[in-house]
């Protein structure tokens, strides 16, 4: 399947903040208005999409199941929506993903963006339509609070990263690294990127929304991972060797996990880089860690389906064509 690009967008655009996973509570209004005025700073229109502007919540979620998947038919259908931002992440996505009208995703195809939990949602519109996803921020946290803490000149460098990507102004582009990257294995390949939270990815492959197998073939694999013991990802990455993904990638780009519970002082000190680097004892490909995505800071986007470069020794992460058409 050939990946299906989003339409760009252009100034004036409506941008419908959704929540296709945690509720939009009342006590994170701030948030909301700050990712508001974010969006209405980079020429968009913004507006929240029922659930955030009622602040509806069932349990931990924003809405039942068939009520998160309505929402999400509606904004793909809706022709004045060009853009769909998640408020924020949760547990919820994976509740819905035989509900979504996949077909209706291919007749509009909009940018979405978001990480965490929306890692199931992006890999199931890849490989049930090719839509090619943005991993990256949330309007919160995100556009709301991780960027207004972060120091002037690299918000203002995100800022025009995403503004560009999304209104298709740039075409091949590095990524701008903020922290130092590490080279965990050498080399350098180039490919489509696939990928997200390492937890949801691993369970969406026992489903039938996860992507072909092929799909993997020469992919650059990115991954990150929040608040599970480190015998949970050792776990996570001997089930993609065993089930072959990891033998046919053609890199692996780490980003930053957090809140990783090592093993205790009876068992001795285990790393993520340790992790890595046994699982991926026999399989030659590049691997660079430490790359600005994840839990802990503000996300660079990670367009999945999307070519692009890894350079571990120089090193480097670059986009290599336009996410949007």
């Amino acid at each position: 399947m050939e990946p299906l690009r989003p339409h760009r967008l252009r100034p004036g655009d409506t941008v419908v903040i959704a929540a296709p996973s945690g509720p939009a509570l009342s006590t994170r209004r701030h948030q909301l208005d700050a990712a508001v005025d974010t969006l209405e700073e980079m020429g968009f229109s913004p507006r929240p999409s029922p659930l955030v502007e009622s602040g509806a919540k069932h349990f931990w979620r924003s809405g039942t199941p068939a009520e998160q998947a309505a929402e999400m038919n509606d904004l793909f259908a809706d022709p004045e929506v060009r853009a769909i931002v998640p408020f924020s992440g949760g547990n919820a996505t994976t509740g819905y993903l035989d509900r979504i009208a996949y077909d209706t995703v291919r007749a509009d195809p909009k940018p979405m963006l978001g990480f965490s939990d929306i890692t199931a949602l992006h890999l199931a519109l890849y490989s049930r339509t090719g839509l090619i996803g943005l991993h990256a921020d949330f309007a919160a946290p995100g556009f709301g609070d991780m960027w207004l803490e972060a120091e002037s000149r690299r918000r203002r460098e995100l800022f025009d990263l995403y503004r560009d990507l999304l209104t298709g102004r740039t075409g091949e582009v590095p990524l701008p690294a903020y922290l130092d990257w590490e080279t965990w294995k050498p080399g350098r390949a180039s490919g489509h990127l696939v990928g997200g939270l390492l937890d949801r990815f691993v369970r969406l492959q026992a489903t039938p929304y996860a992507p072909a197998p092929e799909r993997f073939d020469g992919a650059i694999l990115f991954w990150e991972d929040v608040g599970r013991k480190i015998g949970h990802i050792w776990n996570d990455l001997h089930a993609l060797r065993l089930g072959g993904v990891l033998h046919r990638i053609g890199a692996m780009v780490v980003g930053i996990p957090s809140e990783i519970e090592a093993p205790g002082a009876d068992y001795g000190d285990a790393t993520v880089k340790d992790v890595v680097l046994e699982v991926m004892d026999g399989i030659d490909v590049p691997v660079l860690a430490g790359v600005d995505f994840g839990h802990t800071a503000p996300n660079l986007p990670m367009p999945i389906g999307l070519p692009a470069a890894v350079d571990a020794d120089a090193p480097d992460l670059r986009l290599l064509e336009s996410p949007v058409v």
